[in-house]
């Protein structure tokens, strides 16, 4: 299929931004034009991204089986890989800390390579899946992930800052990692929420139940705790820096688990 080979040139062309930015962000000047160029790179592919999923809609309706490419992990996966670089972008636009992008373009590759031992063909939806929920519920979910995927890193870099070496001295101001860390999950929360909420919709509609503690519902509800005390933390204690930074690790880590690690589990998501 066109759309699958054209997710594979996607595939390397991330693996080439992040050679592009390591090696600009090592050689270049903090204003250099190459630094532009990456970014402008980084750009097309995420634009051709954007094509292959739409091709890949395209090509299930060509077949009459016509759905949105979120039906199955290596579909998740493309759109996830999408998600986070979009956030990245965004957070370029907004902040300008190429070093963000620099770090976060590995994990995009990461997950778009992963797509290469799944499953690419275009199937028939189950009937669980087989609802207008599906896309919302999708949607929403992997939007919010990826607005942790950024905070994430920037928590990371926030607590490596306080390093005195060359690396530390090297990275943006801490003030604003932690308020990239802060608008991230300002931004990510909602969705997350929306998400678990037309999950809830969607289970009642598929399984007669709003909810049945199944292994992802649940592990979705401690990731949103998780960043709720983050939330809770911020707002209600004043608390910043390195504490919260610790939050935002804790709550990306279990938003890895609830995507991955479930998979592993028994329970009604298991076509995922």
């Amino acid at each position: 299929m066109v759309s699958t080979d054209l997710n594979t040139y996607v595939t390397f062309g991330y693996m080439l931004c992040v050679i592009a930015y390591l090696v600009v962000y090592i050689f270049g000047s903090a204003k250099s034009a190459a630094r532009k160029c990456a970014f402008a790179g980084l750009i097309l592919v995420w634009c051709v991204h954007t094509v292959a999923i739409g091709l890949r809609w395209v090509e299930s309706y060509q077949m009459g089986i016509g759905h949105a490419p979120l039906s199955n992990l290596y579909e998740s996966l493309i759109f996830f890989g999408w998600t986070i670089a979009l956030a990245l972008i965004l957070m370029r636009l907004r902040f300008g800390a190429d070093v963000i992008v620099l770090l976060g373009l590995p994990l995009v590759f990461l997950v778009m390579a992963y797509t290469f031992l799944e499953d690419h063909n275009i199937k028939p939806l189950i009937p669980a899946l087989q609802s207008n929920w599906l896309v919302a519920h999708v949607m929403t979910c992997f939007l919010g992930y990826a607005g942790f995927a950024v905070s994430f890193v920037a928590a990371v870099l926030l607590l490596l800052s306080k390093r005195g070496d060359q690396l530390g001295k090297s990275l943006p101001r801490r003030e604003i990692l932690d308020e990239i860390v802060y608008r991230s999950i300002l931004l990510g929360y909602p969705l997350l929420t929306l998400g678990i909420i037309t999950g809830a919709a969607w289970a009642d509609y598929a399984w007669g139940s709003y909810w049945s503690w199944d292994p992802k519902e649940t592990w979705s509800l401690i990731t949103w705790l998780v960043y709720s005390a983050f939330l809770h933390a911020r707002l209600a204690r004043g608390w910043s820096g390195d504490r919260t930074a610790i939050l935002s690790v804790a709550g990306f880590g279990a938003v890895l688990f609830t995507y991955f690690g479930v998979n592993y589990l028994p329970g009604l998501h298991s076509y995922f």
